[in-house]
Protein backbone atom coordinates (compact mmCIF):
# COMPACT_ATOMS: atom_id res chain seq x y z
CA UNK A 1 0.00 0.00 0.00
CA UNK A 2 1.49 3.28 -0.67
CA UNK A 3 2.87 5.29 1.92
CA UNK A 4 0.98 8.33 3.04
CA UNK A 5 1.25 11.05 5.68
CA UNK A 6 -0.06 10.14 9.27
CA UNK A 7 -3.26 10.78 10.29
CA UNK A 8 -4.14 14.34 11.45
CA UNK A 9 -6.50 13.98 13.69
CA UNK A 10 -4.69 10.80 15.61
CA UNK A 11 -1.89 13.45 15.63
CA UNK A 12 -4.14 16.32 17.21
CA UNK A 13 -5.71 14.09 19.82
CA UNK A 14 -1.94 13.55 20.92
CA UNK A 15 -1.23 17.29 20.60
CA UNK A 16 -4.42 17.88 22.70
CA UNK A 17 -3.91 15.81 25.21
CA UNK A 18 0.11 16.53 25.31
CA UNK A 19 -1.07 20.43 25.97
CA UNK A 20 -3.45 19.38 28.81
CA UNK A 21 -1.08 17.30 30.48
CA UNK A 22 1.68 19.69 30.63
CA UNK A 23 -1.08 22.37 31.78
CA UNK A 24 -2.22 19.95 34.43
CA UNK A 25 0.56 18.91 35.36
CA UNK A 26 1.96 22.52 35.98
CA UNK A 27 -0.56 23.50 38.25
CA UNK A 28 -0.27 20.09 40.00
CA UNK A 29 3.24 20.69 40.69
CA UNK A 30 3.23 23.96 42.95
CA UNK A 31 2.34 21.77 45.63
CA UNK A 32 5.68 20.37 45.52
CA UNK A 33 6.77 24.35 44.84
CA UNK A 34 5.34 24.99 48.32
CA UNK A 35 7.25 22.05 49.77
CA UNK A 36 10.60 22.86 48.21
CA UNK A 37 12.15 24.21 45.45
CA UNK A 38 14.49 21.45 44.77
CA UNK A 39 11.92 18.86 44.85
CA UNK A 40 9.53 20.94 42.15
CA UNK A 41 13.07 21.40 39.99
CA UNK A 42 13.36 17.27 40.04
CA UNK A 43 10.17 16.86 38.97
CA UNK A 44 9.95 19.46 36.80
CA UNK A 45 13.07 18.85 35.15
CA UNK A 46 12.24 14.87 34.61
CA UNK A 47 8.58 15.73 32.97
CA UNK A 48 9.60 18.40 30.37
CA UNK A 49 13.24 17.28 29.77
CA UNK A 50 13.22 13.48 29.80
CA UNK A 51 9.96 12.87 29.11
CA UNK A 52 8.11 15.65 26.80
CA UNK A 53 11.31 16.89 25.01
CA UNK A 54 12.95 13.04 24.08
CA UNK A 55 9.50 11.15 24.31
CA UNK A 56 8.41 14.02 21.52
CA UNK A 57 11.60 13.51 19.27
CA UNK A 58 11.50 9.69 20.18
CA UNK A 59 7.76 10.10 18.53
CA UNK A 60 8.68 12.00 15.71
CA UNK A 61 11.83 9.43 15.21
CA UNK A 62 9.67 6.12 15.59
CA UNK A 63 6.80 7.72 13.35
CA UNK A 64 9.54 7.51 10.16
CA UNK A 65 10.36 4.44 10.70
CA UNK A 66 8.71 1.29 9.27
CA UNK A 67 6.72 -0.48 11.30
CA UNK A 68 7.18 -4.26 9.45
CA UNK A 69 10.93 -3.60 10.82
CA UNK A 70 9.28 -3.98 14.20
CA UNK A 71 8.10 -7.42 13.87
CA UNK A 72 11.51 -8.66 12.65
CA UNK A 73 13.25 -8.08 16.02
CA UNK A 74 10.19 -8.38 18.10
CA UNK A 75 11.68 -11.22 19.94
CA UNK A 76 14.82 -10.10 20.68
CA UNK A 77 12.97 -6.74 21.83
CA UNK A 78 10.61 -8.88 24.19
CA UNK A 79 13.53 -10.72 25.62
CA UNK A 80 15.82 -7.45 26.12
CA UNK A 81 12.86 -6.16 28.01
CA UNK A 82 12.41 -8.98 30.22
CA UNK A 83 16.39 -9.00 31.16
CA UNK A 84 15.60 -5.32 31.60
CA UNK A 85 12.80 -5.57 34.04
CA UNK A 86 14.54 -8.57 36.07
CA UNK A 87 17.85 -5.90 36.22
CA UNK A 88 15.77 -3.69 39.05
CA UNK A 89 16.94 -6.48 41.41
CA UNK A 90 20.76 -6.08 40.79
CA UNK A 91 22.37 -4.39 43.85
CA UNK A 92 23.49 -1.11 42.80
CA UNK A 93 21.85 -0.95 39.63
CA UNK A 94 18.11 -1.50 40.87
CA UNK A 95 16.44 1.14 42.73
CA UNK A 96 13.71 0.26 45.65
CA UNK A 97 11.30 2.70 46.72
CA UNK A 98 8.00 2.13 48.90
CA UNK A 99 8.73 -1.47 49.53
CA UNK A 100 8.65 -1.78 45.40
CA UNK A 101 11.87 -2.19 42.95
CA UNK A 102 10.67 -1.14 40.02
CA UNK A 103 13.65 1.50 38.83
CA UNK A 104 17.32 1.37 37.73
CA UNK A 105 19.34 4.32 38.02
CA UNK A 106 22.25 5.34 35.58
CA UNK A 107 23.87 8.22 36.97
CA UNK A 108 21.26 10.48 37.90
CA UNK A 109 19.06 8.99 35.56
CA UNK A 110 16.66 7.04 36.75
CA UNK A 111 14.28 4.32 34.37
CA UNK A 112 10.98 2.49 35.00
CA UNK A 113 11.91 -0.93 33.05
CA UNK A 114 7.81 -1.93 33.05
CA UNK A 115 7.67 0.68 30.88
CA UNK A 116 9.44 -1.03 27.88
CA UNK A 117 7.87 -4.28 28.57
CA UNK A 118 4.58 -3.33 28.19
CA UNK A 119 5.52 -2.00 24.10
CA UNK A 120 8.00 -5.26 23.77
CA UNK A 121 4.89 -7.57 24.85
CA UNK A 122 2.59 -6.12 22.70
CA UNK A 123 4.93 -6.11 19.85
CA UNK A 124 5.76 -9.42 20.06
CA UNK A 125 2.36 -10.77 20.51
CA UNK A 126 1.34 -8.61 17.65
CA UNK A 127 3.82 -10.59 15.76
CA UNK A 128 2.76 -14.01 16.65
CA UNK A 129 -1.17 -13.04 15.54
CA UNK A 130 -0.16 -12.28 12.20
CA UNK A 131 2.14 -15.54 12.17
CA UNK A 132 -0.33 -18.11 12.89
CA UNK A 133 -3.55 -15.90 11.66
CA UNK A 134 -6.80 -17.90 11.65
CA UNK A 135 -5.22 -20.15 14.18
CA UNK A 136 -5.16 -17.87 16.77
CA UNK A 137 -8.76 -19.22 17.50
CA UNK A 138 -7.00 -22.61 18.80
CA UNK A 139 -5.82 -23.46 22.14
CA UNK A 140 -2.41 -24.84 20.84
CA UNK A 141 -1.65 -21.82 18.66
CA UNK A 142 -3.57 -19.30 20.19
CA UNK A 143 -4.86 -19.37 23.59
CA UNK A 144 -1.69 -21.69 25.14
CA UNK A 145 1.00 -18.93 23.62
CA UNK A 146 -0.59 -16.36 25.31
CA UNK A 147 -0.68 -17.47 28.76
CA UNK A 148 2.94 -17.92 28.26
CA UNK A 149 3.34 -15.02 27.60
CA UNK A 150 1.09 -13.47 30.30
CA UNK A 151 2.75 -15.64 32.89
CA UNK A 152 6.47 -14.60 31.35
CA UNK A 153 5.66 -10.92 32.21
CA UNK A 154 3.58 -12.03 35.51
CA UNK A 155 6.51 -13.82 36.72
CA UNK A 156 9.13 -10.10 35.66
CA UNK A 157 6.32 -7.50 37.70
CA UNK A 158 4.80 -9.81 40.37
CA UNK A 159 8.29 -10.03 41.89
CA UNK A 160 8.78 -6.40 41.75
CA UNK A 161 5.54 -6.17 43.37
CA UNK A 162 4.01 -4.73 40.24
CA UNK A 163 0.40 -5.99 39.94
CA UNK A 164 -1.39 -2.81 38.58
CA UNK A 165 0.92 -3.01 34.97
CA UNK A 166 0.24 -6.86 34.75
CA UNK A 167 -3.18 -6.37 35.26
CA UNK A 168 -2.91 -3.71 32.36
CA UNK A 169 -0.90 -5.44 30.55
CA UNK A 170 -3.61 -8.77 30.60
CA UNK A 171 -5.99 -6.23 29.64
CA UNK A 172 -4.44 -4.88 26.30
CA UNK A 173 -3.27 -8.77 25.58
CA UNK A 174 -6.80 -9.86 25.42
CA UNK A 175 -8.43 -6.82 23.35
CA UNK A 176 -5.52 -7.92 21.00
CA UNK A 177 -6.29 -11.82 21.39
CA UNK A 178 -9.83 -10.88 21.04
CA UNK A 179 -9.63 -8.53 17.59
CA UNK A 180 -7.68 -11.04 16.48
CA UNK A 181 -10.02 -13.56 15.83
CA UNK A 182 -9.80 -16.18 19.23
CA UNK A 183 -12.36 -17.64 21.22
CA UNK A 184 -14.33 -15.83 23.62
CA UNK A 185 -14.59 -18.81 25.75
CA UNK A 186 -10.94 -18.31 26.18
CA UNK A 187 -11.53 -15.01 27.63
CA UNK A 188 -13.87 -16.18 30.06
CA UNK A 189 -11.60 -18.96 31.26
CA UNK A 190 -8.52 -16.14 31.69
CA UNK A 191 -11.03 -13.78 33.65
CA UNK A 192 -11.28 -16.72 35.82
CA UNK A 193 -7.70 -17.73 36.24
CA UNK A 194 -6.74 -13.66 37.16
CA UNK A 195 -9.85 -13.75 39.75
CA UNK A 196 -8.15 -16.82 41.14
CA UNK A 197 -4.67 -15.24 40.83
CA UNK A 198 -5.85 -12.36 42.25
CA UNK A 199 -7.43 -13.81 45.38
CA UNK A 200 -3.96 -15.80 45.96
CA UNK A 201 -2.22 -12.27 45.73
CA UNK A 202 -4.34 -10.98 48.06
CA UNK A 203 -3.60 -13.56 50.75
CA UNK A 204 -0.08 -13.14 49.98
CA UNK A 205 0.55 -9.41 49.88
CA UNK A 206 -1.49 -7.31 52.30
CA UNK A 207 -1.60 -4.03 50.27
CA UNK A 208 -3.38 -5.84 47.45
CA UNK A 209 -6.31 -7.01 50.22
CA UNK A 210 -6.11 -3.92 51.60
CA UNK A 211 -7.12 -2.24 48.64
CA UNK A 212 -10.14 -4.58 47.91
CA UNK A 213 -11.19 -3.85 51.31
CA UNK A 214 -10.80 -0.28 51.09
CA UNK A 215 -12.96 0.01 47.83
CA UNK A 216 -15.70 -2.30 49.50
CA UNK A 217 -15.94 0.35 52.43
CA UNK A 218 -14.43 3.41 51.34
CA UNK A 219 -15.75 5.28 54.71
CA UNK A 220 -13.14 3.01 56.91
CA UNK A 221 -10.00 3.60 58.26
CA UNK A 222 -10.22 7.33 57.05
CA UNK A 223 -6.70 8.10 58.20
CA UNK A 224 -4.96 5.18 56.68
CA UNK A 225 -6.07 3.22 53.79
CA UNK A 226 -9.17 4.93 52.70
CA UNK A 227 -7.41 8.35 53.22
CA UNK A 228 -6.15 8.97 49.36
CA UNK A 229 -9.57 7.79 47.98
CA UNK A 230 -11.53 10.11 50.22
CA UNK A 231 -9.06 12.93 49.81
CA UNK A 232 -9.50 12.87 46.50
CA UNK A 233 -13.26 12.73 45.98
CA UNK A 234 -13.22 15.53 48.24
CA UNK A 235 -11.29 17.38 45.50
CA UNK A 236 -13.36 16.09 42.95
CA UNK A 237 -16.35 16.98 44.33
CA UNK A 238 -14.97 20.36 45.77
CA UNK A 239 -14.50 21.38 42.11
CA UNK A 240 -18.24 21.84 41.55
CA UNK A 241 -19.13 22.55 38.15
CA UNK A 242 -16.24 24.99 36.54
CA UNK A 243 -13.70 24.32 39.14
CA UNK A 244 -11.54 26.84 41.50
CA UNK A 245 -9.50 27.88 38.74
CA UNK A 246 -6.08 27.54 37.35
CA UNK A 247 -3.38 26.84 40.44
CA UNK A 248 -6.10 26.98 42.73
CA UNK A 249 -6.32 23.63 44.31
CA UNK A 250 -6.12 23.37 47.54
CA UNK A 251 -6.07 19.29 48.20
CA UNK A 252 -2.71 19.38 46.38
CA UNK A 253 -0.58 21.46 48.82
CA UNK A 254 -1.34 18.78 52.18
CA UNK A 255 -4.32 16.35 51.53
CA UNK A 256 -3.59 14.60 48.55
CA UNK A 257 -0.76 11.60 47.94
CA UNK A 258 1.01 12.11 44.88
CA UNK A 259 -0.66 14.93 43.85
CA UNK A 260 1.94 14.92 40.44
CA UNK A 261 1.38 11.30 40.10
CA UNK A 262 -1.53 9.29 40.53
CA UNK A 263 -3.82 11.65 42.04
CA UNK A 264 -3.52 14.13 39.20
CA UNK A 265 -6.95 13.93 37.81
CA UNK A 266 -8.27 14.99 40.96
CA UNK A 267 -6.35 17.97 41.07
CA UNK A 268 -7.55 18.71 37.58
CA UNK A 269 -11.34 17.85 38.66
CA UNK A 270 -10.90 20.29 41.65
CA UNK A 271 -9.41 23.11 39.77
CA UNK A 272 -11.21 23.05 36.26
CA UNK A 273 -14.61 21.44 37.89
CA UNK A 274 -17.19 18.56 36.09
CA UNK A 275 -16.28 20.14 32.91
CA UNK A 276 -12.80 20.14 32.84
CA UNK A 277 -13.07 16.62 33.82
CA UNK A 278 -15.93 15.56 31.47
CA UNK A 279 -13.72 17.44 28.89
CA UNK A 280 -10.49 15.55 29.69
CA UNK A 281 -12.30 12.00 29.41
CA UNK A 282 -13.39 12.95 25.61
CA UNK A 283 -9.71 13.98 25.00
CA UNK A 284 -8.93 10.26 25.78
CA UNK A 285 -12.01 9.33 23.72
CA UNK A 286 -11.36 10.92 20.99
CA UNK A 287 -7.91 9.29 20.71
CA UNK A 288 -9.54 6.19 21.14
CA UNK A 289 -11.86 6.14 18.35
CA UNK A 290 -9.34 7.94 15.89
CA UNK A 291 -6.65 4.93 16.79
CA UNK A 292 -8.76 2.05 16.27
CA UNK A 293 -10.34 3.99 13.50
CA UNK A 294 -6.48 3.40 12.24
CA UNK A 295 -6.74 -0.26 13.24
CA UNK A 296 -9.95 -0.74 10.97
CA UNK A 297 -8.30 0.56 8.28
CA UNK A 298 -5.14 -1.44 8.32
CA UNK A 299 -4.95 -4.44 5.94
CA UNK A 300 -1.77 -6.06 7.51
CA UNK A 301 -2.62 -7.88 10.15
CA UNK A 302 0.70 -7.31 12.14
CA UNK A 303 -0.06 -3.66 12.17
CA UNK A 304 -3.82 -3.61 13.11
CA UNK A 305 -2.69 -5.52 16.05
CA UNK A 306 -0.06 -3.26 16.55
CA UNK A 307 -2.07 -0.33 16.48
CA UNK A 308 -5.38 -2.04 18.70
CA UNK A 309 -2.72 -3.17 21.81
CA UNK A 310 -1.15 0.34 21.78
CA UNK A 311 -3.83 2.33 21.90
CA UNK A 312 -5.61 -0.41 24.78
CA UNK A 313 -2.35 0.23 26.59
CA UNK A 314 -2.30 3.70 26.54
CA UNK A 315 -6.24 4.29 27.61
CA UNK A 316 -6.84 1.21 30.36
CA UNK A 317 -3.91 3.10 31.70
CA UNK A 318 -6.23 6.21 31.43
CA UNK A 319 -9.66 4.95 32.59
CA UNK A 320 -8.04 2.56 35.54
CA UNK A 321 -6.47 5.83 36.86
CA UNK A 322 -9.72 7.81 36.49
CA UNK A 323 -11.45 5.14 37.62
CA UNK A 324 -9.80 4.63 40.81
CA UNK A 325 -10.03 8.47 41.74
CA UNK A 326 -13.41 8.33 41.41
CA UNK A 327 -13.84 5.44 43.45
CA UNK A 328 -15.56 3.10 40.79
CA UNK A 329 -12.54 0.47 40.93
CA UNK A 330 -10.07 -0.22 43.65
CA UNK A 331 -7.03 2.43 44.00
CA UNK A 332 -3.88 1.67 41.56
CA UNK A 333 -0.91 2.88 41.46
CA UNK A 334 -1.56 3.29 37.45
CA UNK A 335 -0.18 7.03 36.62
CA UNK A 336 -2.48 9.03 34.11
CA UNK A 337 -0.49 9.32 30.24
CA UNK A 338 0.39 12.15 29.03
CA UNK A 339 -0.16 13.92 32.49
CA UNK A 340 1.04 12.18 35.74
CA UNK A 341 4.81 12.88 36.79
CA UNK A 342 7.08 10.03 35.40
CA UNK A 343 9.44 10.58 32.81
CA UNK A 344 10.48 7.35 31.20
CA UNK A 345 6.51 6.54 31.33
CA UNK A 346 5.92 10.28 29.36
CA UNK A 347 9.08 8.99 27.20
CA UNK A 348 7.29 5.73 26.67
CA UNK A 349 4.05 6.71 25.49
CA UNK A 350 5.52 9.17 23.16
CA UNK A 351 6.99 6.44 21.23
CA UNK A 352 4.02 4.49 21.71
CA UNK A 353 2.21 6.84 19.34
CA UNK A 354 5.23 7.43 17.01
CA UNK A 355 4.77 3.79 16.41
CA UNK A 356 0.59 4.25 15.76
CA UNK A 357 1.18 7.29 14.02
CA UNK A 358 3.50 5.05 11.68
CA UNK A 359 1.26 2.86 10.80
CA UNK A 360 -1.66 5.28 10.42
CA UNK A 361 0.85 6.11 7.12
CA UNK A 362 -0.51 2.76 5.64
CA UNK A 363 -3.91 2.79 6.24
CA UNK A 364 -7.21 2.89 3.35
CA UNK A 365 -8.28 6.20 3.05
CA UNK A 366 -11.21 7.41 1.47
CA UNK A 367 -10.58 10.10 -1.32
CA UNK A 368 -12.98 12.53 -0.81
CA UNK A 369 -13.25 12.35 3.38
CA UNK A 370 -9.78 11.94 3.89
CA UNK A 371 -6.51 13.54 2.22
Amino acid sequence: MKKLSVDKYFLLSIIILVIAGFIIFSSASLGLLAKGGELYSSAAFSQTFFGLFFGTIGAIIVSRIDYKKWRKYSFYLFILSVIATLLVFVPGLGLEFGGASRWIKIASFTFQTSELLKVAFIIYFSAWIAAVKNKISTFKYGFLPFLILLSVVGVSLLLQPDTDTFAVIIAAGMAMFLAGGGKIRYLFLLVLVSILGLLIIASARPYVKQRLTTFLNPTENSLSSSYQIQQSLIAIGSGGINGRGFGQSIQKFNFLPEPIGDSIFAVASEEFGFMGGVTLISFFLFFTIRGLKIAVRIDDLFGRMLVVGLVMLIVTQAFVNIGAMLGVIPLTGIPLPFISHGGSALLMVMIEVGIILNVSRYQKRSPISES
